[in-house]
C-alpha cells in the first residue's frame, strides 16, 4: 500500500491555477490542502466571494489532474479578543463551510488561535477561559457544518489553546458532534518538555482521538537555541516510524499532506515518508 501522500497548495508557491494543478501533479502529489486566499487571492479578495460558480472551476482544475482537494483551509483566530473581528472571521469560515461541497470538499481545517490578534505565543491561550471561547466558536462552526454535510477539521498546536493531546480529546467530547474531526499534526504538540518522550506523546493521541482523525499533518522539527523549530519532513526528530506503526493499520489511505516542505525538500520528504510508510 502506498503513502497517499500531498502538500498545501501554497507551498508550492504563487502560480496560476493552471499551472499550479500541473506541477502538483508532475510532482506525483495526490491531494491538496487548499486555502484560496493563500494560493489565488486575486480569486478571492475577502469574505462574500465564494459562488458555485469559482468553486466549480477550482474543482475542475484539480480533477483534470486527479488531485483530490482533500481540505479547504480557512485558518482564522477563532478567539480573536475584537468581538467584531472574530464574528467576521467566524463567518468567513461558514462561507467555506457553504461552498465546501461545491469544491468536492468535505472539511474545512483551521487551528484554534489565540488571545493575541497576531496569534503570538503566550501561555494565556492555556487558561481555562480561552479554552471555554474555543469551545463557543466551535461548536457554532459545528452547527453550521452539520447543515450542509460537512466536516469542521480542527488542528491542535503548541502555542494554542488545544495545546496537548488531553486539549484535543476533552474538545471533543464537549461538542459531541462527528461533525467535528481532527487534523492531527504530532509535531504540533511537541515541546521542550515532551519531544524525548514523544512515543509516549503519539501513542496518547491515538488512544484518545485516532477514532476521530481525518487528516494527517506531515512536517519535522529540531530543537535550536532552546526552542521547537519546524522543518522540512525528513529533515528533524519526528519519529515517523512510530507514527506509521500507529496509523497505517487503523487509517488506511489517509491523506498525508506535507506542510513546512517546500522545494528543493518535497521530493526527498515525498520519498522519506514512502519508505516509513512502507516499513511500519
Amino acid at each position: 500500500m502506498r503513502a497517499n501522500i500531498g502538500i498545501r497548495a501554497h507551498d508550492i508557491g504563487s502560480l496560476p491555477l493552471a499551472q499550479l494543478t500541473k506541477e502538483i501533479a508532475d510532482k506525483k502529489l495526490s491531494s491538496v490542502q487548499l486555502a484560496i486566499a493563500k494560493s489565488f487571492p486575486s480569486l478571492y479578495p475577502g469574505a462574500g466571494s465564494l459562488t458555485p460558480g469559482l468553486a466549480h472551476h477550482l474543482k475542475q482544475a484539480f480533477a483534470k489532474h486527479d488531485i483530490q482537494i482533500a481540505v479547504l483551509g480557512c485558518y482564522i483566530n477563532m478567539i480573536h479578543p475584537d468581538q467584531n473581528e472574530r464574528a467576521n472571521q467566524l463567518n468567513k469560515f461558514k462561507e467555506h463551510i457553504r461552498y465546501a461541497r461545491d469544491l468536492g470538499c468535505s472539511i474545512v481545517g483551521t487551528e484554534t488561535g489565540s488571545v493575541i490578534p497576531e496569534l503570538g505565543y503566550t501561555e494565556d491561550n492555556f487558561r481555562e477561559e480561552p479554552y471555554q471561547e474555543v469551545v463557543k466558536s466551535v461548536r457554532e462552526l459545528v452547527e453550521e457544518a452539520e447543515k450542509f454535510g460537512v466536516i469542521v477539521g480542527v488542528e491542535g498546536g503548541i502555542n494554542h489553546p488545544i495545546h496537548t493531546p488531553q486539549r484535543m480529546k476533552r474538545l471533543l467530547d464537549d461538542i459531541s458532534s462527528t461533525n467535528l474531526q481532527v487534523i492531527y499534526d504530532p509535531a504540533n504538540f511537541m515541546s521542550l518538555e515532551n519531544y524525548k518522550e514523544q512515543e509516549q506523546v503519539i501513542e496518547e493521541a491515538m488512544t484518545l482521538f485516532g477514532d476521530r482523525i481525518a487528516i494527517l499533518h506531515a512536517k519535522d522539527f529540531v530543537v535550536n537555541n532552546d526552542q521547537i523549530e519546524m522543518v522540512p519532513v525528513g529533515t528533524g526528530w519526528l519519529k515517523y516510524d512510530v507514527l506509521f506503526q500507529q496509523l497505517k493499520q487503523r487509517k488506511p489511505y489517509i491523506n498525508i499532506l506535507m506542510e513546512n516542505t517546500k522545494e528543493p525538500h518535497i521530493s526527498a520528504s515525498m520519498a522519506f515518508l514512502q519508505e516509513k510508510y512502507e516499513q511500519a
